[in-house]
């Protein structure tokens, strides 16, 4: 349409002003046969570069609008891939953050499942192969893979949650399990059952094991759990009674001084008092009893 109109417009202006040119010839010819033909040929030249140029210029022109509406094209084609990246990168930010959650989650894991250094390392890229022809990958098809990775991380997610728990709760059991000595670097100076009344006072039966200790020595729990006494009690002088919540009550007894409340959240190894004399005792030492399901029983097998 736009080359249309300018050509008719052209042709149209040159026949009028051709009809103009013989008209004026004729009149000229009929006086001067010479210098008629001399400007018939002059403005057939003049009139002829005309319909040249002009008609060169409206293929410019044609060509100009043409060159800008593919540029306009070009322009809202880059708009749109553009945005389509950005959408992507959206995407791509997003399971990378939650691949960075599953490694920080898969090594906690490794940590709590004690795997050996190295067995699984979450950081070292994973080898992949294959074979066969390739092609390019539709943007489409690109979408449905991120869609189908996420699911996939959801579900790892989900699944590898419910083992941290498992494994969690595991932890705590044998945590809570009374599993070590309540005193570092001792050793026992009497045993779990019958002895000789160390006042000389007869026998006796002895329910727990006693710990060589020196006043002032860390008190440690053997095992994370809640202090459910921490006071005097007769004959056991200053007492740390700790409920481990699976039926097992640990007792340390003849403390110089003591260093938590009833309620505290104590964990494995933490200390809880300090090592004395109080209560019915011949010397600085560490009483130490374990109770399941409320019967005294003997430590040795938990230490």
């Amino acid at each position: 349409m736009t080359l249309h109109n300018p050509l008719h417009n052209l042709i149209a202006n040159l026949r009028t002003r051709i009809g103009h040119a013989v008209d004026h010839a004729g009149a000229v010819a009929s006086r001067q046969p010479l210098v008629a033909a001399t400007v018939l040929l002059a403005a057939g030249i003049a009139l002829g570069a005309g319909a040249r140029t002009g008609v060169g210029f409206a293929q410019v022109t044609m060509l100009q609008a043409h060159a800008a509406e593919q540029q306009e094209q070009l322009v809202a084609v880059q708009r749109q891939a553009q945005q389509e990246i950005n959408a992507l990168a959206a995407r791509v930010g997003e399971l990378q953050a939650q691949a960075n959650r599953l490694n920080a989650l898969g090594e906690r894991l490794a940590h709590v499942g004690k795997f050996d250094d190295g067995e699984f390392d979450f950081q070292a890229p994973v080898g992949v192969g294959g074979e066969g022809p390739v092609r390019d990958m539709p943007s489409a098809e690109l979408r449905a893979s991120l869609d189908q990775l996420d699911t996939q991380f959801d579900a790892s997610g989900a699944q590898l949650s419910v083992l941290e728990s498992l494994l969690f709760n595991q932890k705590l059991d044998r945590e809570a399990m009374p599993s070590r000595t309540p005193i570092a670097g001792s050793y026992i100076t009497s045993r779990f059952g019958r002895r000789a009344d160390p006042f000389g006072r007869g026998s006796q039966y002895h329910r727990g094991i006693d710990f060589h200790a020196n006043t002032g020595d860390p008190v440690l729990a053997v095992g994370s759990g809640v202090v459910s006494y921490a006071g005097v009690r007769s004959g056991y002088g200053k007492v740390v009674e700790i409920d481990h919540g699976n039926g097992y009550v640990t007792r340390y007894a003849h403390n110089s001084g003591l260093l938590v409340h009833v309620g505290d959240l104590v964990r494995a190894g933490q200390q809880v008092a300090r090592a004395g004399s109080t209560g019915r005792s011949t010397g600085a030492h560490v009483h130490f009893e374990v109770w399941d399901r409320g019967r005294v029983v003997d430590p040795r097998k938990f230490l």
